[in-house]
């Protein structure tokens, strides 16, 4: 069955349907990245977003039961070149395309995804939406041009309630932003006595169970949506060990006084270079984000950039100079992508360690 692809341009590409037809308005978003597309589907981050891949195939492993970065998956659609019927993999459970029905994502193949790409680079990131092919074209484009990018994405994704996931290393308050499963295993696999809580918690609330540390999770959406979360993390930052990825480095900065501005299409996807500006050492990344630190608001701020992004020089990281506060724009945890950024989990430990070996000196 035909299916069309809607830009609010007026562009209409035509392919194949697949998945569900639960279409939906969204910010259409490319992604770099080879394999993980499991991992990209289940990735909170992309909560109201139309996610396409440029590389062309997919589906050829299927879906697995072991590689969901979170249970509920809140992507608005799915666009690839090729799809692959007949997945290869002895984890496969079921194909790319009865996982996308089963969770209600509608999806498109067979579009020109190079011409869509140098689109989306030219003019920047569009609202876009599937639809079918008798669908009133004009109507679709006048709805897409009236419709706003969502600002309540966060509150859709994160728990609703606080709950624990024990163990016995050191207590670590997670602050559920959108949080990928990744950022939990990470810290589970290092003995970390978990916490989970929503966005929306007091730092009064956290403090209360007394944390070696507290974690800010990746996030969907204009981290200046966030406000609670600002004032919540300014007041943490002199009181315990804090580490951000993505939107928690971007709530952090705005905590510190910095400014988030949008970026023209982003950076998502498993192979971006970044270089760590204290040892000179260059990481290969994975990336999923439409927004980013202003490096010039950095002077006015407590805060020193720590990593910078090596295609477009962009903020990949910042410490604070006075208290045990870092942050890092990608993603340490990868899930999918390269592992050369996994021992900031280990440096997070280190500094929970010795900030808990200072407070007993002074004890």
């Amino acid at each position: 069955m035909e299916r069309l692809l809607v830009l609010e341009d007026g562009s209409v590409y035509r392919g194949t349907a697949f998945g569900s037809d639960n279409f939906k308005i969204g910010e259409l978003v490319f992604n770099t990245s080879m394999t993980g597309y499991q991992e990209i589907l289940t990735d909170n981050s992309y909560c109201g977003q139309i996610v396409m891949m440029t590389y062309p195939l997919f589906g050829n492993y299927g879906i697995n039961r072991d590689d969901n970065e979170s249970m509920v998956p809140c992507v608005f659609g799915f666009v690839i070149r090729d799809y692959c019927e007949h997945p290869s993999n002895f984890r496969c459970l079921e194909t790319l395309d009865e996982y996308l029905k089963n969770k209600n994502i509608p999806g498109i193949y067979g579009v020109d995804t190079r011409a869509i790409t140098k689109k989306i680079r030219t003019a920047g990131t569009l609202k876009a939406t599937l639809a079918n092919v008798d669908a009133d074209i004009d109507a679709v484009v006048a709805g897409l041009k009236a419709a706003d990018f969502m600002h309540n994405q966060v509150e859709l994704v994160s728990t609703n309630r606080i709950f624990p996931i024990p163990n016995r290393g050191k207590k670590v308050v997670l602050m559920d932003f959108g949080a990928k499963l990744g950022i939990v295993r990470e810290l589970s696999k290092r003995g970390c006595d978990l916490i989970i809580v929503p966005y929306n918690t007091s730092a009064d609330e956290i403090m209360k169970f007394h944390p070696d540390g507290v974690m800010l999770s990746n996030g969907p959406g204009d981290p200046e949506d966030v406000q609670v979360a600002i004032e919540t993390i300014r007041e943490l930052i002199p009181q315990t060990v804090v580490f951000g990825i993505c939107l928690g480095h971007q709530l952090i900065s705005l905590a510190c006084g910095a400014k988030t501005y949008k970026l023209k299409f982003g950076h998502r996807g498993a192979n971006h270079p970044v270089v760590n500006l204290a040892t000179g050492q260059v990481e290969i990344t994975s990336q999923n984000h439409g927004f980013a630190v202003d490096i010039d608001s950095l002077k006015d701020t407590r805060l020193e950039m720590t990593h910078q992004a090596l295609n477009d020089k962009s903020c990949e990281g910042v410490r604070h100079k006075d208290y045990p506060c870092f942050s890092v724009q990608y993603h340490p945890e990868a899930s999918a992508g390269p592992e050369d950024s996994r021992y900031l989990f280990d440096q997070f430990i280190e500094l929970m360690e010795k900030e808990t070996n200072k407070n007993a000196e002074e004890k």
